[in-house]
């Protein structure tokens, strides 16, 4: 019976309607040892034998999948995939695919609830009042401020209908923007640097390349208003994370909110955990419960169309491979 693993620790120990689709189909489905984003030699152990796994952020190496010749399908389990080599899936015949339109609402909710966070320095206050204060601090106004998205995807377009409820003004850089959206919101298209400038918050939805890494430096962090917040549910790799702890300790900027570090967990006494106008939270941005089992379920479809002989174009990442996959398992037991 071909193994999946569930890989991520998001679906660790659950049972629901994607493992029900997964065994249904002949699948046997079998988790890690440890409930935690497995390290490169963890992961190595553990798709010895693995035909196809649900994946998290754990690290698809090059060596993992050369190491790995049985497997055949990575299902991403969310949008990103910057925690594949995407070269060496493509070069060994290995679909990546992805879970679309599965949780943009939910990362869009949490990026909107870290905003509000900050400006209105809810952390703080409800700290002072676990530890027997009464700290009252004036909060920033949503209506009549700028937002600036960095993106205008499914994400981007989400919070921006977020904050035209918040009567906000809003701003974004998009090289490909949606035109009939644009209009319809009345956003405000324009060049990164102008958007920087002129927002009140900033709040990032691109994915990680070789373009977005960095995207948020120091450079571009002098830019910004020293009143202005930031928001990052993307990736951390596309902030430089000390530029943005300089600027928050020497005052450039008022405050941030983090769901994403360019190292998870981000190791002790990082130092953007050291200021209180900083909210963090653990890359939890895309799963509320309803996008956890939608991604799920999508991700296991995805294996069983594949391993079925069909393909999910608009789900695999890496259609390239697709001659060398089916030449591999042409008329091969699943």
């Amino acid at each position: 019976m071909p193994k999946v693993l569930i890989a991520t620790p998001t679906l660790a120990g659950l049972e629901g309607a994607f493992t029900d689709l997964l065994r249904r189909e002949g699948f046997d489905v079998v988790h890690p040892r440890q409930r935690k984003v497995l390290t490169e030699p963890e992961l190595l152990g553990e798709l010895r034998g693995v035909s196809a796994c649900i994946a998290g952020f754990e690290p698809y190496t090059r060596r993992v999948i050369e190491s790995s010749p049985e497997l055949r399908v990575i299902a991403r389990n969310g949008v990103g995939y910057d925690a594949v080599d995407l070269a060496a899936a493509t070069e060994h015949g290995i679909p990546v695919t992805v879970t679309p339109g599965a949780n943009h609402e939910s990362v869009a909710e949490h990026a909107f609830a870290l905003l509000l966070a900050v400006a209105r320095a809810v952390v703080p206050q409800n700290s002072a009042l676990h530890a027997g204060g009464w700290r009252r601090e004036a909060g920033v106004n949503l209506r009549g401020r700028t937002l600036g998205l960095v993106g205008l995807g499914r994400i981007g377009r989400e919070m921006a209908q977020r904050a035209a409820a918040f009567r906000m003004k809003i701003l974004a850089y998009e090289p490909f923007p949606d035109a009939a959206f644009v209009a319809q919101h009345q956003i405000a298209l324009m060049p990164l640097d102008q958007l920087l400038a002129e927002s009140d918050f900033v709040s990032l939805h691109v994915p990680l390349s070789p373009e977005s890494k960095n995207m948020i430096d120091a450079r571009a962090l002098r830019l910004m208003k020293p009143t202005a917040f930031l928001i990052n549910t993307a990736r951390g790799g596309v902030v430089c994370e000390n530029s943005l702890a300089e600027a928050l300790r020497e005052g450039r900027l008022a405050g941030a909110g983090l769901d994403v570090f360019a190292e998870e967990p981000p190791p002790a006494g990082h130092p953007l955990l050291a200021f209180e106008n900083v909210v963090c939270t653990a890359h939890a941005a895309g799963i509320d419960l309803k996008a956890r089992d939608d991604m799920a379920q999508l991700a296991a479809s995805a294996i069983v169309t594949l391993c079925r002989g069909e393909w999910p174009a608009d789900q695999v990442v890496n259609p390239q491979c697709r001659q060398k996959f089916e030449a591999r398992y042409r008329g091969a037991p699943r």
